[in-house]
């Protein structure tokens, strides 16, 4: 933030370009992924998150604090994901049996099995919408520009 004494620091054009090419971006790519996902599953981009961050790990389970740390979500916000899900009998919560103040959520054997069958449909479209529309120095590009953002907001974030 600039001192009140301070005039604003404008925007150049080019500035302004990357500026506003990125605020389209993103709402346009993700919205058409989303549709994709729903269409092709019946997941929303939640679901996923939560079963694709399970389904990569050992033994398909997580704390539930370190998932909400890792996504980035509130605990508030994923404890509400886990029991939408949790109705739909894909991921299940657990006591974890050798500390018990902390929980764990699990991957039930619905939840193996839909996201088993959900990832080839969502990397097909992330291919669709993102990876195949940019060459392979934009891709380097856009994986350079998120992790700088990434490592700075993060840190912040922690702060």
């Amino acid at each position: 933030m600039t001192p009140a004494s301070e005039p604003p620091r404008w925007l150049t054009e080019p500035e302004q370009d990357a500026w506003y090419a990125w605020r389209r971006m993103f709402p346009l790519v993700d919205a058409e992924i989303a549709r994709d996902l729903s269409q092709d599953s019946g997941l929303s981009e939640a679901d996923y998150d939560v079963l694709s961050v399970l389904g990569s790990t050992d033994g398909h389970r997580m704390r539930i604090t370190a998932l909400a740390e890792l996504m980035q979500w509130s605990r508030s916000r994923l404890s509400h994901q886990l029991t939408r899900m949790e109705k739909r009998g894909i991921v299940r919560r657990e006591e974890v049996a050798t500390d018990g103040r902390g929980a764990e959520v699990v991957l039930t054997g619905t939840g193996v099995a839909t996201i088993t069958a959900a990832a080839p449909l969502h990397v097909e479209s992330v291919r669709r919408h993102l990876i195949d529309v940019l060459t392979p120095e934009q891709l380097h590009t856009l994986a350079e520009v998120g992790e700088v953002l990434r490592q700075r907001l993060g840190v912040r974030r922690k702060a």
